[in-house]
């Protein structure tokens, strides 16, 4: 068995090496390396995925998210709402554009933002929340959609995680992620569902004047050649990356499809088990599984277990080990340890096990073996202990 990877590119992209290698080679030939027919193309593609009006490229999923807050015309001192169990991403934003984050929980089952004390946190000087559909499945858009309406917010989607999964009504009716909000913003790391060689990122919208203005921003507020109507930034995806991402994102789906296979055989070797939570999918959601991601009921063998999993060559991942309130960078916020229990516990017992679109059934039978082995070995040493 070759080594386990938490994400296998190597092996994903040699099964459309060609493809991939003719696209390249096409940009290459044609030596137009910013803009041009392949980012357009692939744009149009993505707007016909997510069935979105208006997709704009840029050159990182955080890129989008400044963009998109840019594009909002917000107040000078807005607060904007977010998770505070996520990437740090969000809140960077947020501090660099001289916004106040305010954190809200996240819910202890699917982790994303918890909608039930949301409106705790809107003040006079709310002006946004950022949700972030976490780990590959949405947040309760209905609900932040209501709040929105009822306080005059501004709503922007983060699907770096979770691009392609979609939002379901209780009418039956569903919408992709990232279309519902005033934007959606994406991420293309190289690791994530749909992923390019380098770093990239997108926005969505509805709305024909913020795509416009998107648009602007991300070219240094150009509308046309050197004449610049508002201030902007330098953020493009590139030619190369936008061919590698139009021939994946025709293989996106059955990435989906295997992501969703290997976490069934997942939840199917640890269904009863007593040491750990395995993900649950919310009603309001489809889940793409862009992480597998266990809770441990007891947070103490955290450590241990990913100790384990290494020297038997599985890697694996904490996503996240300090909450956004608890970091160094945003301490000026004057959060305390204890402000997020939910997030907090959450912490100091995640863990995320390989995930991806090409794991075999042999290394993820190895994988769930070794993941209860351990836990067996641990119970008995525990009750061995008792007894004595």
């Amino acid at each position: 068995m070759s080594p386990i990877q938490m994400v296998d590119l190597s092996r994903q992209y040699h099964k459309i090496k060609e493809e991939v290698d003719n696209a390249v080679l096409e940009v290459l030939d044609s030596s137009i390396f910013i803009g041009g027919k392949k980012v357009n193309e692939f744009a149009q593609a993505l707007c016909q995925f997510n069935k979105v009006k208006h997709t704009i490229p840029c050159a990182s999923g955080t890129d989008a998210l400044q963009i998109a807050l840019m594009a909002l015309d917000l107040p000078r001192g807005s607060e904007i709402i977010i998770p505070v169990f996520t990437y740090v991403s969000v809140v960077e934003v947020i501090a660099l554009l001289g916004f106040k984050p305010v954190f809200v929980d996240v819910r202890s089952d699917t982790f994303n933002i918890d909608v039930t004390i949301l409106e705790e946190a809107i003040t006079p000087n709310t002006s946004a929340a950022i949700p972030v559909h976490l780990f590959g499945q949405c947040a309760d858009m209905r609900r932040i959609v209501e709040l929105a309406e009822k306080y005059s917010l501004r709503i922007i989607e983060d699907t770096a995680q979770s691009l392609g999964s979609t939002y379901l009504f209780s009418d039956g009716s569903g919408m992709k992620a990232g279309t519902i909000a005033d934007f959606g913003t994406t991420s293309f790391f190289p690791s994530k569902n749909l992923g390019c060689f380098g770093d990239g990122g997108a926005l969505f919208t509805q709305n024909s004047n913020l795509a416009k203005k998107a648009k602007m921003i991300a070219n240094h507020g150009e509308s046309k050649k050197y004449f610049h109507e508002c201030v902007g930034i330098n953020s493009r995806l590139d030619a190369i990356q936008a061919a590698i991402l139009n021939i994946k994102l025709n293989h996106l789906d059955s990435y989906i499809a295997e992501r969703q296979k290997a976490a069934q055989y997942y939840q199917s070797i640890f269904n009863d088990q007593p040491y750990f939570q395995t993900p649950i999918t919310a009603p309001h959601s489809t889940h793409i599984f862009h992480q597998y991601t266990l809770k441990l009921e007891e947070p103490k063998y955290r450590n241990d277990l990913y100790s384990h999993l290494k020297e038997k060559g599985i890697p694996s991942m904490i996503y996240y080990p300090i909450p956004l309130h608890l970091q160094q960078a945003y301490r000026y916020l004057n959060y305390k340890e204890g402000d997020f229990p939910v997030a907090e516990a959450l912490s100091e017992s995640v863990l995320s096990i390989p995930m991806h679109t090409e794991l075999t059934e042999s290394e993820l039978n190895y994988i769930s073996e070794e993941i209860l082995s351990f836990f067996e070995n641990h119970a008995a040493s525990s009750f061995m202990t008792y007894q004595q």
